[in-house]
């Protein structure tokens, strides 16, 4: 019993850090409304910033879909270096209703069923073109980031225009985990 409360804090306390905000004062990152019908389909992370749950990860994908409750249905897969796939389900919703630029995403596994008030987690869309072919996520404490595209690969001007982006919202991109290569 004091062991499964104990381990019961610990999640809780790492939630709540994880929910915590930026404490260097920084205005949050700016945003970019979408279109969620032209954003639904495949995206392939190109790059991201270290996290513990992509941490065995050497290629990731996501697929959302729009759902007729307004609900946003989210796959996210990824490939580890031993080839085998793992993948996870989640639903999306905007943050504000009618706004599409800030997301709740949670996913469906133990830790939102154990806690599932401090289990949804902050999805901003910084940037993506005019095509929808490439994106620019993060989360407002900027410790999250992913860059997406339609593609598993991208130009090295697609690639330098979403640096900059990342840099020019405050985004630390010296330490991204980049795509391994088919």
């Amino acid at each position: 019993m004091i062991l499964r409360n104990t381990l019961l804090l610990s999640c809780l306390a790492l939630a709540l850090a994880g929910c915590a905000g930026s404490s260097d004062n920084q205005k949050p990152p700016a945003t970019m409304q979408v279109d969620l019908q032209r954003y639904q389909g495949t995206w392939y992370e190109v790059a991201r910033l270290p996290m513990f749950f992509q941490r065995n990860c050497v290629q990731s994908e996501a697929r959302y879909g729009l759902r007729a409750d307004g609900l946003i249905d989210v796959t996210n897969r990824c490939r580890e270096e031993d080839g085998k796939w793992n993948e996870i389900h989640g639903t999306a919703e905007p943050q504000v209703p009618g706004k599409t630029d800030k997301l709740w995403v949670k996913f469906d596994n133990w830790f939102s069923k154990l806690l599932p008030g401090l289990t949804k987690g902050e999805y901003w869309v910084l940037y993506h073109d005019q095509d929808y072919q490439v994106a620019l996520v993060g989360h407002p404490n900027r410790e999250y980031l992913w860059l997406l595209s339609r593609t598993p690969t991208i130009s090295s001007e697609t690639r330098e225009k979403l640096l900059t982006t990342a840099r020019e919202q405050g985004y630390d991109v010296s330490e991204l985990v980049w795509r391994k290569a088919d």
